[in-house]
């Protein structure tokens, strides 16, 4: 009982990140079945059929392309107009930017099904066919915030004494900027840049609103399983779920060894 006392924030941390991985766990084991009807929610025969052959339902890995298209292109909007405006928060005083601040939390606060209702209203009203770029337009939106308030909490923690020692050794606001701030903000950047990349990739409710003919991955798992859910759902689910853990583990070596050379 001591050691359990000892240990207890370790082991509700443990068996909490176990509980948030069983799901991914699941959907990887199912990656390798080989159901006899339609629908892949029962373990029948152990198969690598999917995993050759993983565009093999139609229109799939279409959509797949798409979300990834309109992923990157989201992200990017997202970041650069995020990153901005984060420096502008933290840096500069100006009129209304209390509310500013206010309103940056008001998407992720508020339900998808308003945004995305507003968004439609907004559309129509202005006469815009429904499609890629609204969906993009609307991606960009609701990330806008998480990237905000990702780079806004690094900024806001930065020393200023760094850019202070940089011009003081002759460096140009742009120098300043490409070699100091911008090092220093980057985790900020990278966070708000995955969690852009990954809400935007998984979103449904807003893109169901207002893709028009445009289906994206999750329209298309969202359809898929009316009639039976193709077994390579579950492969481009692992495989994205492998590449995320991968990028999570690439990162936290890179940041290791930076503090061992930074302590050398």
């Amino acid at each position: 009982m001591r050691w359990i006392r000892k240990n207890l924030v370790v082991i509700a941390g443990l068996l909490t990140l176990a509980y948030m991985i069983l799901p991914n766990l699941v959907v990887m084991a199912f990656s390798f079945n080989k159901p006899k009807g339609r629908f892949n929610y029962s373990w029948q025969e152990f198969s690598l059929d999917a995993w050759k052959d993983p565009c093999g339902v139609a229109d799939m890995c279409e959509s797949l392309s798409l979300s990834l298209q309109l992923a990157a292109w989201a992200t990017l909007g997202a970041v650069v107009l995020g990153t901005m405006i984060a420096f502008a928060l933290v840096r500069y005083r100006f009129r209304a930017r209390g509310a500013i601040n206010s309103l940056i939390f008001l998407p992720m606060a508020m339900p998808e099904v308003v945004m995305a209702a507003s968004l439609l209203t907004l559309f129509l009203n202005m006469g815009i066919e429904l499609g890629f770029w609204t969906v993009l337009i609307a991606h960009i939106m609701f990330c806008l915030s998480f990237v905000v308030t990702a780079v806004k909490a690094r900024v806001m923690s930065m020393d200023p004494r760094l850019e202070e020692a940089a011009r003081d050794l002759y460096a140009g606001p742009a120098q300043t900027f490409l070699r100091v701030t911008l090092p220093i903000a980057a985790p900020g950047i990278a966070a708000g840049a995955l969690l852009a990349f990954a809400l935007s990739f998984d979103d449904f409710i807003i893109t169901n609103f207002n893709a028009g003919s445009t289906v994206t991955f999750p329209m298309f798992v969202w359809g898929s399983a009316q009639r039976g859910t193709p077994v390579q759902i579950n492969v481009i689910g692992t495989a994205m779920f492998i590449l995320a853990v991968l990028m999570v583990a690439a990162g936290q070596i890179i940041t290791n060894r930076r503090k061992k050379t930074a302590t050398a």
